[in-house]
Parts: C-alpha cells; sequence; structure tokens
C-alpha cells in the first residue's frame, strides 16, 4: 500500500492509476464479512458496561431531520434536544451534532450556541447528488456560511459505478476545500453500489480524497447501514491509518433504531477499529428516531421502571 504522499501523486494521478489501485485492493468474503458481523452482534454486555454504552452512543448521535416540511421552529427544538437531551438528567450527555438542510444552518447554530455540540449540513445535490459541481460547491458554501462546523456530501454513485473514479476523487477534493474547517464526511450510499467490493473501493477513494469521515448512507434508500457494510469501512479505516498514519471517523446512518441495535454497533468498532474510534471525534450516529430509546433505556437502568416514549420529547 502507498503512504498518503505516494497516494496522492501517483496512485491519483490518472483516471488508469486509480482504477488499477482500488481494483488491486483484496476482494471482500462476503460470506465471511457477514458471519464476523453476526458473531459480534451477540456479544452480551454487563449492566454497568451497558450504561457505559448507552451514555457512548447518545454522545455519538448526529441528531437529524431532514425533511421537506422543516422549519426554524423544528430545526430550533431540536438542537435544544441535542443540548440537554433529558431535561430531567442533567447527566445525560449532549449529541454529537444536529445534521439539517444548509438553509437550516443558522437556525441550528443559533439553537446550540455556547454548547458542544456541532452542526452538520448535508451539501451536494443531498440525497441524489444530481448536480453539476458548481452547483455542489456552491450548496457547501452556502452551508459553511451560514456557520456549517462539518458538511455531509453525497459522491456521485453514477459515475462511481461507471468507473469514472477520478471524477469522484476529484469532486471530493473540490468539496474539502471549499469546506475549509468545517469536518467533511463522504456518503458513499452504500445501497446502491451492490456490492461490498465497491464499497470498499469507496471507502479506500473517500479517505484517499481527505474525507474526513466516511458515512454509510443518506437514510434515503431501502438499505442503509448494515452491521456488514459498517464493518467493511471499520476495517478499512483501521488499515488506512495503519498504511498512512491518517485516522479516519466512520457513521453508519440509516435503520438504526434502538439501544440494542447502537451497543451492536459500537461493540464491531471496539473489535474491528479498535478504542481509539470510540470517541464522537471518530464515530457516529446518523440516526433520528435511535436518540429516544437510547433515553428509555437510561432511565430504566437508572429508575429500575420503563417509562416509555410519552417521557421523552417526540422530534
Amino acid at each position: 500500500m502507498p503512504t498518503t504522499s505516494q497516494a496522492l501523486g501517483e496512485v491519483t494521478a490518472s483516471d488508469s492509476t486509480l482504477r488499477r489501485f482500488l481494483h488491486g485492493l483484496p476482494g471482500v468474503d462476503a460470506v465471511g464479512l457477514e458471519a464476523r458481523a453476526a458473531s459480534l452482534g451477540t456479544r452480551s454486555i454487563k449492566t454497568t458496561a451497558k450504561a457505559y454504552a448507552i451514555d457512548l452512543a447518545i454522545s455519538m448521535v448526529d441528531l437529524t431531520t431532514l425533511e421537506g416540511a422543516d422549519t426554524p421552529g423544528k430545526v430550533r427544538a431540536l438542537g435544544a434536544k441535542a443540548v440537554r437531551p433529558d431535561p430531567t438528567d442533567r447527566t445525560a450527555p449532549a449529541t454529537a451534532a444536529v445534521c439539517v438542510y444548509p438553509d437550516m444552518v443558522a437556525a441550528a447554530k443559533e439553537a446550540v450556541a455556547g454548547s458542544p455540540v456541532k452542526v452538520a449540513s448535508v451539501a451536494t445535490a443531498f440525497p441524489a447528488g444530481r448536480a453539476s459541481l458548481a452547483v455542489k460547491l456552491a450548496d457547501v458554501r452556502d452551508a459553511v456560511g451560514a456557520g456549517a462546523d462539518e458538511i455531509d456530501m453525497v459522491i456521485d454513485r453514477g459515475a462511481f459505478l461507471a468507473g469514472h473514479y477520478l471524477k469522484v476523487y476529484d469532486e471530493i477534493v473540490a468539496v474539502k476545500e471549499a469546506s475549509g474547517a468545517a469536518r467533511l464526511k463522504v456518503i458513499f450510499e452504500t445501497g446502491e453500489l451492490s456490492t461490498y467490493d465497491n464499497i470498499r473501493r469507496a471507502s479506500w477513494l473517500g479517505m484517499l480524497a481527505g474525507a474526513d469521515f466516511i458515512k454509510t448512507s443518506t437514510g434515503k434508500v431501502a438499505v442503509n447501514a448494515t452491521p456488514a457494510n459498517t464493518l467493511l469501512m471499520l476495517e478499512a479505516v483501521r488499515d488506512f491509518r495503519a498504511q498512512t498514519g491518517v485516522q479516519v471517523g466512520v457513521k453508519p446512518a440509516g435503520g438504526i433504531r434502538t439501544s440494542k441495535d447502537a451497543v451492536k454497533f459500537l461493540v464491531l468498532v471496539n473489535e474491528t477499529a479498535g478504542e481509539d474510534w470510540l470517541d464522537n471525534h471518530w464515530f457516529r450516529f446518523g440516526a433520528s428516531s435511535l436518540l429516544n430509546d437510547l433515553l428509555m433505556q437510561r432511565q430504566k437502568l437508572a429508575t429500575g421502571r420503563y417509562s416509555g416514549p410519552d417521557y421523552v420529547t417526540v422530534d
């Protein structure tokens, strides 16, 4: 594997060199990958560890609203919930971020002002990515100009699937530059990439182009984050750091709804990438309904009683 400087100077020098590198990555054993993900998902943890895991998972949530009916009022309420997820318990940690469309960034920034909660914004013609590069970059600059701390971009899946890897690479590089100081999460939409080999190639492509995070999905298609595709991406960031010294985060998004699911993903992180990734700087959950279940399970551990959904705010 090349070092970072070699990767940028040689591997990405042309479409042919990039294709040769990506197609030279080891093929994915689909059966083995899914079996390992399933096996890790059966791990049980003790009550004390479960309490720690739930708080850790809360701190990793990107509390998300990405609907056409979003309003500034809804975003402000979501921001308030991100800052203080359980108004009855000040010991509950804040979430990692609030994730909104670019035109809602200003409202989100106002809502989380003075807190550690970041504001993430989807951009680049989310979720389909069907726009010119100029439009995508304008989308990014609009979000950053409004105060976004993080940008979640979508790759051009059509270009990727057609084998135009350098085009995808160049777009990520351009978006990274337009993002400025904002951290960049690169969304692959794994449900549309068809094969595990493609997910591995997309992971390395995104990391070579400068992604701060690689992210499974938009949450807008039928197949989103799964234990298997997340495990594959965790292996990729682990191997990338081993080869280059550069650490990249992972964000599974879409379909993770329960505390039990979240704990399974944390086990995947610990057993695959390692403890260095067990922090919201390096691992996130893209979720909307997950937080409520985490809060209900947290209340049950603290009181011995299951409060139910009426005791948490509706997003």
